[in-house]
């Protein structure tokens, strides 16, 4: 089923007067924000390069997601999407345990995929066992593929285990023939609203369209899903000077989404479209109107599609834009760092500066400064897309752990001559430091229900 949200109605919470209203920590509408300072933190820890190219199996990496053991959180481990490069499984060294290819989905007409986010479904029952399983957006075929968790995770010799069953239906495409047009699935987030059903929620590249399937185990342990429904949130905004604002995007789509997290505590979903900003939108999908927290600073810049560069180039270079401080697009990875009670905080990259906007769960979601990642023998994090946060003590991590996407891989170990990719390691102590931020790891919010 798919709802649509008409541009922006004056019956939304989107009304003029709050998109008008100054972004989280912007100065006066209309003025081309100047940010402060980010805080800064460094890292030392890093996965091995990966190589978008014949050599490296086109690994691109992109999106990361956290497992915590249930007992022994030394054993937790982060798995990595490397789009046609499939899957990487790493400990909390960020040593590579497994690789999975790509491989084709198991439908009739299924082709190699390409892995482009994951999320983790915590106690799915599966075959009469308790399992959790890796939730992952598969481009090439517009599906979602699962891979279940061996509960040894970083002592097991192979950590993960395909477990999609076959013939599952594509989440936003009528055919093979559309899905082949690549308007597919996308970011993907697992909510378990805590009636004993699970959810992704998935996005659509190219289109504002968000998904969600309801997750289903069949007896012999495979994992599918059903009950795809569909929302559509604004593409085109309203702005000071009278006129309407779509963002450039390339001939044929629309200003996509792509991260995606779900706070598990309240049901709100928080997704990042890429050249608007940040969303908080109320789970089950029609529930609630979304809200558009805070937005990339060249919201509401005109541009026009350059098809010889394939680039968007503004028609006014001089023109102001009506975005805050904190998001430069592309806005990226999203997710949810817990506190005690419905307290915590929303991780974003801003790719377009190499930076990470930090807001917090409760009070409205302000704005509660940025931050950029140093290396310390390694090199800085560029580029960020996919981000991953725990509240959990994992390893040497004490106040949780956040891992996050770099590109490009520009680091002494990385072939300079080649596309680089990798994800770095972050103590959320750091951060937590940097920005004067609480942290309370003894919180309840574990991820098992």
């Amino acid at each position: 089923m798919r709802r649509r949200l008409a541009a922006l109605p004056a019956a939304l919470l989107l009304l003029p007067t709050v998109l008008l209203a100054p972004a989280a920590g912007a100065g006066p509408a209309g003025a081309r924000p100047f940010s402060s300072e980010p805080a800064l933190v460094t890292t030392s820890v890093e996965t091995p390069v990966l190589y978008d190219d014949d050599e490296g199996g086109n690994a691109s990496g992109d999106d990361p997601a956290i497992w915590v053991h249930p007992s022994d959180r030394d054993r937790s481990l982060v798995l990595a999407t490397a789009k046609e490069g499939g899957l990487r499984v790493y400990d909390l060294e960020a040593a590579e345990l497994q690789s999975l290819a790509a491989t084709p989905a198991p439908r009739a007409d299924g082709v190699d995929g390409r892995y482009n986010n994951v999320d983790i479904a915590y106690g799915l029952q599966l075959g009469g066992t308790t399992a959790d399983v890796a939730v992952v957006s598969d481009r090439y075929n517009d599906q979602l593929r699962f891979f279940v968790i061996d509960p040894a995770g970083s002592a097991a010799a192979t950590p993960l285990r395909e477990v999609t069953a076959p013939e599952q239906g594509f989440l936003f495409s009528p055919d093979r023939a559309t899905v082949d047009e690549e308007h597919t699935a996308y970011g993907v987030a697992v909510w378990q609203p805590g009636d004993g059903e699970s959810y992704a929620v998935v996005t659509q590249e190219g289109d504002t369209t968000i998904a969600t399937a309801r997750l289903v185990a069949a007896a012999d342990g495979a994992v599918g899903y059903t009950d795809v429904e569909h929302l559509e949130v604004p593409g085109s905004f309203p702005l000071p000077d009278g006129t309407t604002w779509v963002p450039c995007q390339e001939p044929g789509a629309e200003p996509q989404l792509e991260g995606v997290a779900v706070d598990r505590r309240t049901g709100t979903l928080y997704a990042t479209q890429e050249d608007v900003g940040l969303w908080r939108i109320p789970l089950p999908l029609g529930t609630g109107a979304p809200l558009l927290l805070d937005r990339v600073a060249d919201f509401g810049v005109h541009d026009a599609y350059d098809p010889e560069s394939g680039e968007c180039e503004p028609l006014d270079p001089a023109a102001p834009g009506f975005g805050g401080p904190n998001l430069v697009a592309d806005a990226e990875g999203v997710d949810v760092w817990y506190g005690p009670g419905k307290t915590g905080y929303v991780v974003v990259s801003s790719q377009g500066d190499d930076r990470y906007a930090v807001y917090a769960t409760a009070d409205g979601n302000r704005s509660l400064g940025t931050f950029r990642v140093a290396g310390d023998g390694i090199d800085d994090v560029d580029g960020s897309d996919g981000l991953a946060v725990t509240n959990r003590p994992v390893g040497d991590y004490r106040e949780g752990l956040l891992v996050t996407h770099d590109e490009p891989e520009t680091g002494p170990d990385a072939d300079p001559e080649r596309d680089a990719t990798g994800f770095s390691y972050v103590d959320w102590g750091a951060v937590a430091d940097a920005l004067h931020l609480r942290v309370d790891t003894s919180a309840g919010n574990d991820p098992r229900f």
